[in-house]
């Protein structure tokens, strides 16, 4: 059986245990989301279609998590008004796992496997809070350059310490750059020497 549901402003054909990104929906991962938005459904040759949308059937899908898309860059420039702007821009997708097909306005059953999830999900999140701080001890705001607004990007994408500042590489310069639009900002205020000096207590 398959079916063809809306959401986010798009359509997409589904069937039992496919895994989808869709636009990023009000939930947590291992909730068990309803998608109603039902245009289309299928089975060995019977096909109804909605008009628009299905009577009573509706597509009931896991969450299994809440992610990023891949960075989009746009760039706009004007010729001779020395007018260039760079932005960049990642779109907040879930996944999810499509768990059943229903029709005829048919209830989705009670799930045991979600609640379990979720709250493995909360001792994951406890576990590794302290992890996280321990790495974020450094204050990277003593680097010339460096601002508290400055310091939550950096945290971001992963940057927590004077350490990993000083161990910089040519590919991890040219990361951070594209990731939060440096333009050579590094290299610039060299702050793998800042880093450096600040390490060795200068």
């Amino acid at each position: 059986m398959f079916a063809v549901i809306k959401t986010g402003g798009k359509q997409y054909k589904v069937a039992a245990d496919d895994v989808l990104n869709v636009e990023k929906l009000d939930a947590e991962a291992g909730d068990t989301v309803t998608f109603d938005q039902v245009l289309m459904v299928g089975a060995e040759g019977d096909v109804t279609i909605g008009a628009p949308l299905v009577d009573g059937a509706s597509v009931v899908a896991e969450l299994v998590e809440q992610k990023r898309d891949k960075k989009i860059v746009i760039f706009k420039k004007k010729r001779r008004q020395n007018y260039r702007r760079k932005n960049g821009h990642r779109q907040h997708l879930s996944v999810v796992r499509i768990t059943d097909i229903l029709t005829g306005g048919a209830k989705p059953k009670a799930t045991k496997k979600a609640a379990p999830k979720k709250e493995a999900a909360k001792e994951t999140a406890k576990s590794e809070a302290p992890a996280a701080k321990a790495d974020a001890k450094d204050d990277l705001k003593l680097i010339s350059g460096v601002g508290p607004a400055l310091e939550k990007k950096l945290h971001a994408a992963g940057v927590t310490s004077l350490k990993q500042v000083a161990e910089f590489t040519k590919a991890d310069i040219e990361r951070i750059d594209a990731e939060l639009n440096f333009k050579g900002r590094i290299e610039r205020e060299d702050w793998i020497s800042q880093a450096k000096e600040l390490m060795a207590g200068k």
